[in-house]
Order: C-alpha cells, then structure tokens, then sequence
C-alpha cells in the first residue's frame, strides 16, 4: 500500500519507526493514541466505574474550585495543556467568572477534534472567551497569550503528567514555565500511588475495564498507523495488556503479540516474537515527596494541596519561582 504523508504523518512515522525498533523494548508516544477516535474513546474511559481518576478530580474542582482562585488573588489568563475535549475544565472557568468579569482561556490540544469539542462546550460559559490552540505541547512550540495585569494559571489536569518518565516529565513543566513569569500559577492534577486508601487492583482495573474500552483504546494506535502510514498490523495478532510496576511506581500499557509475525511499516519489517510486547503507556502514581521533587526541579512552589477524602488524588496549586 502507498500512503502519501504530511507533516503530522511524518511526525507518526518518525515515532513509529522510532519506537518500534527500540531494543531491548518495543514502543509508541502516548500522544499517538489521540487521533479522533482515540480521544473519543479516552472520553468514554473517562466516565466507566473502574476509572475513578475523573471522577475524583471533577469532585475536588467542585469542593476546591472557589479555594483556588481565592488563592491565586488576582485575575487571571489561563492556559491548559491536553485540553482534549476540556470536560472538568468548565467547572474551574465558571468559578473563574466569580471573581473577574472576563476570562481568557486557551486550551492547547494536538486534536482537533477534542478543541472543536472543547470550544463548544465552553462557549456557553458567560464572560469566557476561547482561543484553541492546535499543537503537540511536547514536541512542537506553543504559545500562551497574557492579558494587562493579569496572572497567567496553567492548567496541567487530569493526571497527564503521569504519562511520562520523571525525567520527561521535568522537562514538561521546564518548557511550561519558560512561558510563565514568576507570579504566576500552575494547577497540577496527580494520581496518587497505592496505599491505604487504593489497593493495586483498584488501579489495575482502571486501565483494564471490564467493558474493553480501554482495550479498544490502546488497540486503535495499531488502526491509527494502518490508516496513515499503510502499515499491516492485525489487530488480532495484539491484546490489550495492564501492569502494576512497583518499582517505578506506575501502571503500564503494552499491546502484546499472541505469535511470531511481522509488520511491515513503509516499506521496514518489523519482527515480534510471540509474547513481546509494546509498551504503549506508562501512568506514574506520586507521592507527596515525588511531586515536591517534580516542582522543585522545575522551579515551582507547591502553595495548595487539594486532595479527596480518601487521599486517592491530588490537585496542586504551585507558584512559578
């Protein structure tokens, strides 16, 4: 099969290439689950029983909403990376609205489709006006836009910092903060690691629903690079796989081979042996003394902890120092 490629191609074909010939473990971005159906199916995620992450998050921005621009003590601008289709982030630009005539909010998303989503919904939200950006935070620029005498508060929510290894991380919120001056305001949502209050199968359940949701999901980053790059992985050559990883305190994604076959990606073949698998997400889980050291390192100040009533999620309001 011939697939011509444009630039977002050539960024998937140079991740998939990428990735898929890394040794000693085969891998894929997280960002490549976020083609159209990609993000439809995380929104389905999102609202399952086994995923409590939004749940809880949307809860304490409904508690703490108030409390967070009470905090901040002046008006603001505010910018969100990840966006997507910005569902809990409505919560936060009505309390918004409740201490300053006017909001400008920039939600910043590789899709589309989620920010036309997202600009939807907002819009009916009075005194909020939406400038979408489109663009991949990680690798590609972005830019965020500051009103007179306003504070810039970056909104980083729904835990997708936990996507990425410390390190990758770090460098996130480092290229976050190039864009803020000091004063300004980051609103970071965490999930918590395993304790007394969560048990390991609580989380392993969140990423390996009873419904396959999260399996379809995971899956789709193989129909995704069938589509765009003509590659010919058979979907049901992979299953959907969920992992507990103790050591590095995160849960892991992987598509795992159910044989020895190879798929051929423009015009490379890429062998698996029956078992291998691709590891296609990490989510890290933190504890108080992990994010201390994430902002630290970027250099941000933790001010406000907000977590639930069973200590299962944190929403950190931090100051860029």
């Amino acid at each position: 099969m011939t697939t011509t490629l444009t630039a977002i191609n050539e960024a998937v074909l140079t991740e998939a290439l990428t990735g898929l010939t890394s040794t000693p473990q085969k891998s894929l971005s997280p960002w490549l689950f976020y083609d159209e159906l990609g993000s439809q199916l995380f929104d389905e995620i999102t609202a399952l029983p086994e995923y409590y992450l939004t749940r809880t998050e949307r809860a304490i921005f409904t508690d703490h909403a108030d409390d967070i621009f009470l905090a901040l003590g002046a008006a603001v601008t505010i910018a969100e990376l990840g966006a997507g289709t910005a569902a809990k982030t409505g919560i936060l630009l009505r309390a918004a609205t409740r201490f300053q005539p006017r909001v400008l909010y920039q939600p910043i998303d590789i899709s589309p489709s989620a920010l036309d989503a997202a600009v939807a919904s907002m819009s009916v939200i009075s005194g909020v006006r939406i400038k979408p950006q489109v663009a991949n935070y990680i690798t590609e620029p972005f830019h965020i836009d500051r009103l007179p005498q306003h504070k810039v508060l970056a909104l980083y929510i729904g835990s997708s910092i936990g996507n990425f290894s410390p390190i990758e991380a770090g460098s996130i919120l480092c290229n976050l903060r190039r864009h803020l001056q000091p004063g300004d305001a980051l609103l970071l949502g965490t999930d918590l690691a395993p304790g007394a209050a969560k048990s390991v199968e609580t989380l392993i359940a969140a990423y390996d629903d009873a419904a396959g949701v999260t399996a379809a999901f995971n899956l789709n980053v193989l129909t995704r690079l069938n589509r765009e790059l003509g590659a010919d992985f058979d979907l049901t050559a992979f299953a959907h796989r969920a992992r507990w990883n103790a050591r590095c305190s995160r849960m892991e994604m992987h598509l795992e081979s159910l044989t020895t076959q190879t798929v051929h990606i423009a015009g490379k073949a890429i062998p698996f042996a029956a078992g291998e698998t691709i590891h296609t997400e990490n989510s890290y889980k933190f504890t108080a003394a992990s994010l201390q050291e994430l902002l630290a390192s970027s250099s941000f100040a933790p001010t406000h902890t907000f977590t639930d009533s069973a200590h299962t999620f944190a929403v950190t309001l931090a100051t860029a120092v």
